[in-house]
């Protein structure tokens, strides 16, 4: 029974050999002496193996020391080739470098001139800790200071590293492929400098990643891999791209003060650990586009100096932008971002970071907007919130422009299309294709031939696919679109005091000159009356220092200060020059010919709110024994203009000063209650962006 059972066996084992044989030495010995030539390049084939660097300590000995003497002899060192192999135990590139000593010529034909720039950074570095523990009476270690460099190619396609993968304080000049790896245990690469591409991708890492001060100078990828354990970037250099796109990250994320100088692809990522980009600094675009976070994003006093795309990402509890830097061309594109407001909390630099967000249409945006606004309110950043609700005011003005004059996809002319933005061949391919289908949103245009992304960011604020509504609405949406374009223009639609009151400032001296105008210059024939010069220069001066106020108030705060004045400039120039006009040209001869229109209340002197109050003194006699002509003959006349003025345009002045209602002519009186209908347009306007942009100022206002 027993040779039996051993017949049985025995075919059974040889039927099933294993899937990775183990290297022996002299397998090794021999690969070694025997590389392969692969590509016009020697290569060093160690696939497929089971290597164990575990068990026994002298075959890990002589591996290293086979291998390191085979990689350092020749002048093009090999490759090392692990693909598709299981190293068990810790496998330490150091031991496979070459020892050079930091300081002398010697490294300078081996590294790229960034590399050696590095180098003479690293070699100043390291000679300000020796003045520093000198200093401090540390003693130094006398041995010479060395570095380890890793001079070939490492392939390590489908590698599993069942134990620590050391590469830390090394200098790895040729390209590391790793795509697939599988690491078990930690990979430290803490100060390890990469003079060529790094290729992980779809690399699992089981362990942490342990790369702190590590320098990537080529283009660095890590899209694909799933980082089970955390890891720990911080202080890293990415000289290139760096791609974790598609990537899955957990556990402790540390990717602070790193330096990105090329692109940060972190699309499609998921993270499920809190990511700390705590004071990094990208040069180039950072990509966001799709990553969900299950945990905070920390972004605090990070630096940008491109745009940062959060399209359609989904945030977590928390997203903190406190102290960000944002560059002249550096903003947040975020649309189609989802975050809950009950569940998440948008921070950042109060004043600032509502400027930074950027969408760029209205339609499928409305709720994220909505969002962040209620976001910043709730945590009482009003300027914040105010801008954005600023921002979708104007993409509502840019959706119903467009809704107007933009151009029907499905009916437009081939010039209507050119002129909003396609080339003519594209036109023409449109054109040809609306034949066949019928376009029913604008993005479908990418289905035309000829017609690419860039062309339909181009054109998509200028075209639309149907065209709604009958005249009467068309009628009504460009009511509307001119009513949101004045509050938007005159005060950011409620958001800004600052612009709003340099309109006032402006408008106030305006009016308050062509009242005395109208008052004091009567006629010149028969008998001239004309104003004195003096009081001309008077109110000129005064008037003039409130309107240079305005300008200088409306000039900063207005986004468009040509729009904002040419807006203004149709309010109170037009009419009130036309009727001015009129005026001279009739002329005036009517009975208290030499007396002022303007009447004041003379039985009391007070700073008065005059919400309620007409420009028109009352008929009834017992108001008329109260009200009396104004001083023509006093020098401080001029400043009565400029109180009625106030009293018509901001419903507030310091004497209750109103025009006559006998021997008026009707022209004066259109002019005033022109101004004072204004005035009350504009008093409103007033009172509600006060109500938005100062906290419980409304509940004072309206209760």
């Amino acid at each position: 029974m027993l040779v039996m059972a051993n017949l049985v066996l025995v075919p059974t084992a040889w039927a099933a050999p294993p899937a990775h044989p183990a290297l022996t030495l002299e397998v090794l010995r021999q690969r070694v002496a025997t590389p392969l030539q692969r590509e016009g390049r020697t290569v060093i084939d160690l696939r497929s193996f089971t290597i164990d660097l575990k068990t026994d300590p002298a075959f890990t000995t002589s591996f290293y020391r086979l291998l390191s003497h085979a990689l350092q002899r020749p002048a093009t060192p090999p490759m090392l080739d692990l693909s598709y192999a299981t190293v068990q135990g810790e496998f330490d590139l150091q031991k496979l470098g070459q020892r050079e000593p930091l300081y002398g010529d010697t490294l300078a034909p081996l590294l790229s001139p960034e590399g050696l720039s590095q180098l003479k950074r690293d070699r100043q570095r390291l000679s300000q800790l020796s003045r520093l523990s000198q200093s401090l009476l540390i003693q130094a270690d006398r041995t010479t200071q060395d570095i380890y460099l890793f001079r070939g190619p490492l392939l390590a396609i489908q590698t599993r590293f069942e134990g620590r993968f050391t590469a830390g304080e090394t200098y790895l000049l040729g390209r590391v492929l790793a795509q697939g790896a599988v690491f078990d245990q930690e990979v430290y690469l803490a100060g390890a400098r990469f003079n060529q591409e790094v290729n992980w991708v779809g690399a699992e890492f089981r362990g942490r990643v342990q790369a702190k001060n590590a320098i990537f100078f080529a283009p660095a990828r890590f899209d694909q891999g799933t980082f089970r354990q955390g890891a720990n970037f911080q202080g890293a250099e990415f000289k290139d791209n760096a791609n974790f796109s598609g990537s899955q990250l957990a556990g402790d994320l540390n990717f602070s003060r790193v330096q990105w100088q090329g692109t940060a692809d972190f699309a499609r990522t998921l993270w499920q650990g809190t990511a700390f980009f705590l004071r990094d600094r990208f040069d180039r675009a950072l990509f966001l586009t799709e990553a969900r976070f299950e945990a905070p994003l920390i972004l605090r006093q990070a630096r940008f100096g491109a745009p940062v795309n959060l399209r359609n990402a989904l945030l977590g509890p928390e997203a903190d932008f406190g102290d960000t830097i944002f560059q002249p061309d550096a903003y947040l594109n975020v649309p189609g971002m989802e975050f809950s407001v009950e569940q998440t909390r948008l921070l950042g630099t109060p004043g600032r970071i509502g400027r930074a967000f950027s969408v760029p249409q209205l339609a499928g945006n409305e709720t994220l907007l909505r969002n962040l606004e209620r976001n910043f309110r709730q945590i009482e950043q009003i300027s914040d919130a105010n801008h954005i609700a600023y921002a979708t005011e104007r993409l509502r003005l840019k959706d119903w422009q467009r809704q107007l004059i933009g151009a029907d996809l499905n009916h437009a002319s081939l010039g209507a299309l050119v002129k909003a933005g396609f080339k003519e061949s594209q036109a023409e391919a449109l054109i040809a294709y609306r034949q066949d289908k019928t376009i029913v949103a604008v993005d479908d245009i990418l289905n035309v031939k000829g017609i690419d992304l860039a062309a339909y960011v181009k054109v998509r604020d200028h075209v639309l696919a149907r065209r709604q509504g009958n005249w009467g609405g068309r009628l009504t949406l460009a009511l509307r679109w001119m009513l949101l374009a004045v509050l938007i223009v005159l005060s950011h639609y409620g958001t800004s005091f600052g612009l709003i009151f340099g309109v006032g400032l402006v408008a106030i001296p305006t009016f308050a000159g062509m009242f005395w105008f109208v008052d004091r210059y009567r006629r010149r024939t028969p008998t001239p009356i004309l104003p004195p010069v003096g009081e001309g220069l008077w109110l000129g001066g005064g008037g003039g220092l409130l309107l240079i106020l305005g300008l200088n108030n409306l000039i900063r705060a207005a986004d468009y200060p040509h729009l904002t004045l040419l807006c203004l400039g149709l309010l109170i120039l037009p009419v009130p020059l036309l009727l001015i006009g009129l005026l001279l040209k009739k002329g005036r001869f009517h009975d208290q010919i030499h007396d002022s229109y303007l009447v004041e209340d003379g039985s009391m002197r007070q700073l008065r709110l005059l919400i309620a109050r007409l420009p028109v003194i009352p008929k009834f006699p017992f108001f008329r024994d109260r009200y009396t002509p104004i001083l023509l003959d006093r020098r401080w006349n001029w400043l009565n203009y400029l109180d009625f003025s106030l009293n018509n345009w901001l419903k507030f002045g310091f004497n209750d000063l109103r025009l006559r209602d006998e021997n008026v002519p009707g022209l004066v009186t259109v002019l005033v209650w022109y101004q004072w209908g204004l005035g009350l347009l504009y008093t409103a306007l007033l009172l509600w962006t006060l109500s938005r942009t100062i906290p419980g100022l409304n509940l004072l206002l309206y209760f």
